[in-house]
């Protein structure tokens, strides 16, 4: 006859003292994950990849803990038109498209600030055009792309030389229509930016008659869309800092910079080279000397009734984000 089986009381099991550790220092780490880890995308807009290839030539896109997604835009207005429409969160525009995009309503502010010399900035002609100076351009055809900084600086050296914006007639077109409507004589100028000018200069022999120094204030811009500052804020300020700490970088680096952007631009890399050394990018922070220098830009339009309406540029900016520049 069988016995039956003797019972064993239940008891609880208590962990062990390691593995309460363990378990602690899992759920710490999985508590801080959405900290320090991004699910969120950044799209960016850039101008001939400029901003991506002194990103990847100086080593900053490397460890970013969330998405980028680059749009690569041919001049500055149609990214302006990408961000007001809210198809990228940020991208890089000169002191003027950022405000005429600001004058259409575009509910974007400037995050941070960079300062070059304008002297890639310029009118170029062809090498035996009889175009020598400013006061030459009366009567002449300009092509230029409608609220660009070469649109800007076309309207100040009028301004200088004591002409009026009717003295010349304008062409409004993007530069690779521009570049060609030189080559062909249905333009007598074209006012744009390099790398426009350095190309135009080393492959199609076109000199300058006019350029940015002492009409340009020399800044570009770094805008976002209020959307973006609102809900992308930890990215947009990482972000920022790379293109900051990529900018200096590039200053000592002009030819490896080139390099790279050659490769990703299929740009000439000694016109690129060019670009570098002379442009001398740097950041700096968002200011009430730098606002005020953008209110003086946005006057200049106002005053050759460019822009019908005088502007208030103060609340286009952001100056939140300014650390990122020294």
């Amino acid at each position: 006859m069988r016995r039956p089986a003797a019972r064993t009381a239940s008891r609880p099991t208590r962990p062990q003292p390691r593995l309460q550790s363990l378990s602690r220092a899992l759920l710490a780490f999985a508590a801080a994950l959405p900290l320090c880890v991004s699910a969120a995308t950044l799209k960016v807009g850039d101008q001939q990849l400029q901003t991506r290839g002194i990103l990847e030539a100086s080593g900053q896109l490397k460890d970013v803990p969330y998405e980028i997604q680059w749009f690569n835009f041919p001049a500055a207005q149609p990214l302006g038109e990408a961000l007001n429409a809210g198809a990228i969160d940020v991208g890089g525009l000169g002191d003027a498209p950022l405000i005429f995009a600001y004058a259409a309503g575009a509910k974007i502010r400037a995050v941070s600030a960079v300062r070059y010399t304008p002297v890639d900035l310029a009118i170029v002609v062809p090498g035996n055009s009889p175009i020598h100076n400013a006061a030459d351009l009366k009567g002449r055809r300009i092509a230029t792309t409608r609220g660009s900084i070469g649109h800007y600086l076309a309207v100040a050296t009028l301004e200088r030389a004591n002409l009026k914006l009717t003295d010349v007639t304008w062409s409004f077109m993007q530069p690779a229509d521009a570049r060609a409507a030189l080559a062909s004589g249905s333009v007598d100028a074209w006012a744009t930016w390099d790398p426009y000018v350095a190309l135009a200069e080393a492959r199609d022999h076109t000199r300058s008659i006019a350029n940015g120094v002492g009409l340009s204030s020399g800044l570009s811009f770094e805008a976002a869309t209020d959307t973006a500052i609102r809900d992308k804020h930890a990215e947009l300020a990482d972000f920022l800092r790379r293109v900051a700490a990529a900018q200096r970088w590039a200053l000592s680096h002009p030819a490896e910079v080139a390099a790279i952007q050659s490769k990703v631009t299929g740009l000439p890399a000694d016109v690129l080279t060019t670009v570098y050394q002379r442009g001398q990018w740097h950041p700096v922070p968002i200011d009430d000397g730098v606002i005020a220098e953008q209110q003086r830009t946005a006057d200049l339009y106002h005053r050759a009734e460019v822009i019908r309406t005088r502007l208030d540029v103060a609340p286009s900016f952001d100056k939140q984000f300014s650390s990122a520049a020294p």
